[in-house]
């Protein structure tokens, strides 16, 4: 009893004129849309499609030293209906070129426009034309194991806060193995990451990154850890550094008032803290003194410790006694 009032209802709901006209209206749209959609899939289109495409058959000895393309771009020109075959359905396999066809026994290896176009049309309908391919050709390097250990440098602009410096930079691993051409690896001493751009930090920076690539290299990791440790600029100054004669000839001693003097310079507080006088040197050159005599003599600072800028003596000339050691 219920189902025949639902149905009565749906009956008159549907029926009624202006639901008619409704019905009516609906029928021609979707049939004016499948002309529509006919006629459109019967116009002639381009459509890029991407393939995988691999380098087969590639001998246990051998290495591929170069990033291998892993697909081709293929614009194809065909009618909409075929277009959307293809890209809905399975048809593109991948293309595969086996090593000892393509190789040149020479370390490189190539596949043209062309041998990528005979085997695309093996998987396309007649009627689909080829417009384009890219890249237009597929380069590979390989070697058969010469390899090298290289150390690692990072590459870029890395700037803390002001305030504060770069102290140290650790790398993990430090070094990487590269496989490449025997004239290739003569020329590699080292490798770089890819362009770092970094500022305004104050705690140590740790960042995970690629290696620069280089054409018919391959390394092996491509990518390390690199940290870059910071510390406080302070200024600060040492006193008590001795004043030491060089190029004295034999049987002859300096002496300079003062004996010591002090050196001022910018570091971190980490590398201040462990800093001693002897960790500085500081000289007077016999040769100046015969050279241009005077009742002074010019002091230099020869040697700093790693991790100190803008070092200067606070007093360049002092006082000095040439003795002879019989005295």
């Amino acid at each position: 009893m219920r189902i025949g009032k639902i149905w009565r209802f749906i009956r008159g709901f549907l029926f009624s004129n202006t639901n008619r006209e409704f019905l009516v209206f609906c029928f021609f749209l979707a049939l004016s849309g499948v002309f529509w959609l006919s006629q459109t899939l019967s116009d002639t289109y381009e459509k890029e499609f991407a393939i995988p495409v691999s380098v087969i058959g590639i001998p246990k000895n051998a290495v591929l030293t170069s990033d291998e393309t892993d697909t081709v771009k293929v614009t194809i020109r065909d009618k909409g209906i075929t277009l959307l075959t293809y890209q809905y359905s399975d048809l593109f396999k991948k293309l595969n070129f086996d090593f000892k066809t393509f190789s040149h026994n020479n370390g490189k290896g190539n596949v043209t426009a062309s041998d990528i176009q005979k085997v695309v049309y093996k998987q396309l309908n007649a009627s689909s034309k080829i417009i384009s391919i890219k890249p237009e050709k597929l380069e590979f390097y390989y070697n058969y194991g010469s390899k090298k250990r290289v150390p690692v440098r990072w590459s870029g602009r890395v700037i803390p806060e002001e305030l504060y410096f770069i102290s140290g930079v650790e790398y993990s691993p430090d070094s990487i193995t590269i496989y490449a051409a025997n004239e290739k690896l003569d020329s590699i001493n080292m490798v770089y990451t890819e362009s770092l751009n970094y500022a305004n930090f104050r705690d140590t920076l740790v960042v995970n990154c690629q290696l620069a690539k280089m054409k018919g290299v391959k390394m092996v990791p491509d990518h390390i850890k690199v940290s870059f440790l910071t510390d406080v600029l302070t200024e600060e100054r040492i006193e008590g550094i001795p004043v030491k004669g060089i190029n004295m000839p034999e049987g002859k001693t300096l002496r300079t008032f003062p004996a010591k003097v002090a050196v001022s310079f910018v570091t971190g507080v980490s590398v201040y803290r462990n800093l001693r006088p002897e960790d500085f040197t500081v000289v007077a050159d016999y040769r100046d003194l015969t050279k241009h005599p005077s009742e002074k003599c010019h002091i230099y600072l020869k040697n700093v410790p790693n991790g100190i800028s803008r070092a200067h003596l606070e007093t360049t000339l002092v006082d000095y006694l040439i003795e002879s050691q019989e005295e």
